[in-house]
């Protein structure tokens, strides 16, 4: 196995999209769907979508099962040319996804893999050693490759996500982080939380705004803000993968910060436009 730029261990998944006008209720109710449809989900497959559209060598490891869902996510990444390592699992992740026009969510996990247990494959260790940064996502896995992603002494980028401040899960990921993102669904005051990973050792802190863009915090302190690119939303799905993959890519090819925003910003516009993760399933899915 020839090194990737980018090593991503995460989730993939197989998702259903239900669009709403309004996130229900907590209360006994009827609502009307606008639109349904089924596609490729997984916070680590959308970054590892991106990342090949834009060129970057990347192996994304994922776990799937031997079953229809796990079928069709194969199939859909392998169209899309994006390189991918599976590991097996008793179920493929599976999702019900509600989602508003305006990018409001509720995520209902329907399936997760099963815990993985025992060594690590030697070529996954590989792989990692011979990257130029890792990308670690919230999930079991990743958490279990963790020690040894950080054995290689390559940069490691972690996505929060809505971190609130506090949740332990995140925290292993955190600790080990060069680079974090996260978006400020749940964070009171993001810059002080970014500022706060810059003193704790971080080279890069990045917040995602929604339509205000996105605040970044580098090595030296200084804070950065980046505008949204402009565009039709079709889906917000992944929008948040394609920023971090679009800022990974610029500053692996050495761009300072606020170019990595930019180029960010314009991944992200990318995704928005399509009701897949990227329009590289356009093709695979409709």
């Amino acid at each position: 196995m020839t090194p990737p730029s980018v090593f991503i261990a995460g989730p993939a998944s197989w998702n259903s999209i239900v669009v709403l006008d309004r996130l229900p209720d907590p209360v006994p109710h009827m609502q009307f769907a606008e639109e349904t449809w089924e596609t490729v989900g997984g916070t680590s497959a959308g970054k590892a979508l991106s990342l090949t559209a834009l060129g970057r060598s990347t192996l994304l490891y994922a776990l799937a099962a031997d079953d229809a869902a796990g079928g069709r996510v194969r199939e859909a990444l392998h169209g899309a040319g994006v390189p991918v390592h599976w590991g097996g699992s008793d179920e493929t992740e599976r999702h019900l996804n509600l989602m508003t026009r305006a990018g409001g969510r509720v995520s209902l996990y329907l399936a997760s893999p099963s815990a993985q247990s025992g060594e690590i494959d030697p070529a996954l260790q590989a792989a990692m050693a011979g990257s130029d940064a890792i990308v670690l996502d919230l999930a079991a896995e990743p958490l279990r490759l963790l020690p040894a992603a950080r054995r290689t002494g390559r940069p490691i980028w972690v996505d929060v996500h809505d971190y609130d401040g506090e949740a332990e899960f995140h925290r292993p990921f955190l600790d080990a982080a060069d680079a974090v993102f996260c978006n400020a669904d749940r964070l009171p005051d993001p810059v002080a939380f970014l500022q706060d990973r810059i003193a704790r050792g971080a080279m890069l802190a990045v917040c995602t705004l929604g339509a205000e863009g996105a605040v970044a915090v580098d090595a030296e302190g200084v804070v950065h803000r980046a505008a949204v690119v402009p565009v039709a939303v079709v889906d917000t799905n992944g929008a948040g993968d394609a920023f971090l993959a679009g800022v990974l890519d610029a500053h692996l090819s050495g761009r300072a910060v606020p170019e990595a925003l930019a180029a960010g910003a314009r991944s992200a516009s990318t995704v928005l436009s399509t009701r897949h993760l990227h329009p590289l399933l356009d093709p695979i899915l409709g």
